[in-house]
């Protein structure tokens, strides 16, 4: 059975709050909002909502449903139901059709009442076996090399008696009776998949603690929040057969399902939350580090992570000792994303063609590969999907993103950058204040691939005036080679320098270019002796620019310091 009316489509993002927001459930849900968008914009009854899967009370938290949220919402995902957040002075979420609460935890209630219904029905029943009694068993399996499926012994209890004692609230949980005849998953994406019943056995609906499993959960929300269209990762076609059991046990209809390709690394591994603990265990070992380096993380609890494949870090510890050893972490997570600063624009533009492609083609003949989210909302559809796995290339997004950030305005492109500061950089937002980070903009925009670029073009700015390290070669061409002029000029020039009020760049740019009208010399002679005394490199931001975010007191300083540094002979020539 599928939901009928072909009017409404209403899709759902169902995340679990146990960790941030990985890159494949980013996907999921961008995909999800975007059909339902399309379907809006042919204008059926579209709409996407969000729930949040927290059943799981030892590893859900607070803190990672809100990190989901505010994930989403930087992403430009919004949702029609579902938790509320704020996000650009505009509320996202909320109940207007009266379908929620939207967390897992807070329908209890009706869970029950649809698993006492199976009971009744005789679709599912209670089982009392201990966990040592079902771990038994399964050794016995695995010794006899045969697979393990539950034995049905709980129904060898007289039906009365099974319910007398779960009644008397005797341990137990209750399992699904699993139908004897093949289930067909009628698949958009890999089209009709079927699963004999030797398959499966009867699994548990709800677990000893009192709290649903998955299974029945999803299938119940998805139900009487109205979800007609089901998108997500082949890693759930296992327990799509489960699900429609449960719904044709309830008399419920089956949403259409659409399983969407794997994301995997370039090698073929699959892009896992753990390839970042592996990078900075990697690392850690050719460091030879015996204890630990991070405060909070104890050398014996180091010890052991660094033993133990399975124990990793918590992310901001994977951080920090990834800063401490100068290593690189994988992007996994959409905070990944943000931290190395991708826009959202860039890296929603790039998680679409994961497993989608838009068959459309540019003016040239070549494909549609560049759209914005009204693109992507206009055309996505399951045609376009393929059945194999996505490679995530980081080199490809890495260009999607230096495109967009060259098509931004220099005002946006100096927000964007300090909003970005703000939350990772703070120390770059101490240093300059927006009107400064406006002025670099122009300069800054042009050499960076992500917004955590902007800080090593402009990295001299935070060295203190007696560090800078100058280039040796750089030093000698600029100022020492042939007759020594770029070192005379520059002496000249230092001044110069008390006299430039207000000290903007266009009144230092001026100043530089009346200095050479004066002693008829070429731009070059004396800009880049400068460039070198302040930065330490032949390379910068536009001057004017350079010397102003660093202040007149301190290009005096610096400036002094490279005349004392030259004098003394400067570095080795070639």
């Amino acid at each position: 059975m599928s939901a009928s009316d072909p009017n409404t489509v209403i899709t759902r993002f169902a995340p679990s709050p146990t960790g941030h927001l990985h890159i494949g459930g980013a996907r999921t849900a961008l995909l999800c909002w975007a059909y339902a968008q399309r379907a809006q914009k042919e204008g059926r009854n579209g709409r996407f909502l969000l729930r949040i899967e927290d059943t799981d009370q030892t590893r859900s938290s607070e803190s990672s449903t809100q990190g989901i949220l505010k994930d989403l919402a930087w992403l430009g995902i919004d949702w029609a139901d579902g938790p509320t957040v704020e996000h650009n002075n505009k509320t996202i979420g909320g109940d207007e059709r009266g379908v929620g609460p939207y967390y897992q935890s807070q329908r209890l209630d009706l869970y029950n009442e649809h698993i006492n219904k199976l009971i009744e029905s005789d679709h599912a029943y209670p089982a009392f076996e201990t966990p040592e009694e079902l771990e038994a068993k399964r050794k016995v399996a695995i010794e006899a090399k045969t697979g393990y499926k539950y034995d049905r012994s709980a129904l060898d209890i007289p039906r009365e008696e099974r319910m007398q004692r779960m009644a008397a609230g005797e341990p137990h949980v209750v399992r699904l009776k699993m139908p004897d005849s093949p289930i067909t998953v009628h698949d958009q994406i890999l089209g009709d998949v079927t699963v004999g019943p030797d398959e499966f056995d009867d699994f548990i609906i709800r677990k000893r603690d009192g709290f649903p499993t998955y299974h029945l959960a999803v299938v119940v929300d998805d139900a009487l929040m109205g979800v007609t269209h089901v998108l997500r990762g082949q890693e759930h076609l296992i327990n799509t057969p489960r699900h429609i059991a449960i719904q044709q046990s309830l008399g419920f209809d089956s949403p259409t399902y659409a399983h969407m390709p794997l994301i995997f690394n370039p090698d073929g591994s699959k892009m896992s939350k753990r390839d970042k603990d592996k990078t900075a265990k990697r690392a850690v070992k050719e460091a030879k580090l015996e204890s630990s380096p991070i405060e909070g993380l104890s050398d014996a609890d180091f010890a052991k992570w660094l033993k133990d494949k399975t124990r990793q870090l918590p992310s901001d510890q994977l951080i920090a000792l990834a800063g401490m050893l100068g290593v690189h972490l994988p992007e996994i997570d959409v905070e990944d994303f943000r931290r190395a600063g991708y826009l959202p624009e860039a890296l929603n533009n790039y998680l679409a063609l994961l497993g989608w492609n838009p068959k459309s083609k540019n003016d040239d003949g070549t494909d549609v590969e560049r759209f914005d989210m009204d693109y992507l909302a206009s055309h996505y559809g399951f045609e376009g999907m393929g059945k194999g796995q996505a490679k995530f290339d980081r080199v490809k997004l890495l260009s999607f993103n230096a495109d967009a950030i060259a098509q931004l305005s220099d005002e946006d492109f100096a927000s964007r950058w300090r909003d970005w500061a703000s939350s990772y950089d703070p120390a770059l937002c101490e240093r300059f204040n927006a009107n400064d980070m406006l002025m670099l903009a122009p300069a800054v925009k042009t050499r960076c691939k992500t917004l955590a670029d902007g800080r090593d073009v402009i990295g001299f700015a935070f060295v203190q005036d007696d560090a800078i390290e100058f280039d040796g070669k750089a030093l000698h061409k600029a100022l020492l080679k042939g007759e020594a002029k770029g070192l005379e000029m520059l002496k000249r020039f230092k001044d110069e320098l008390a006299t430039i009020d207000p000290f903007t760049p266009e009144n230092i740019e001026q100043a530089v270019k009346d200095f050479c009208e004066k002693h008829e010399v070429g731009m070059g002679k004396v800009a880049q002796p400068i460039r070198v005394a302040v930065t330490g490199g032949p390379v910068s931001p536009p001057l004017g620019q350079t010397l102003a975010i660093i202040g007149k007191h301190a290009v005096i300083a610096r400036i002094a310091r490279c005349i004392e540094v030259a004098d003394a002979g400067g570095a080795a020539k070639e």
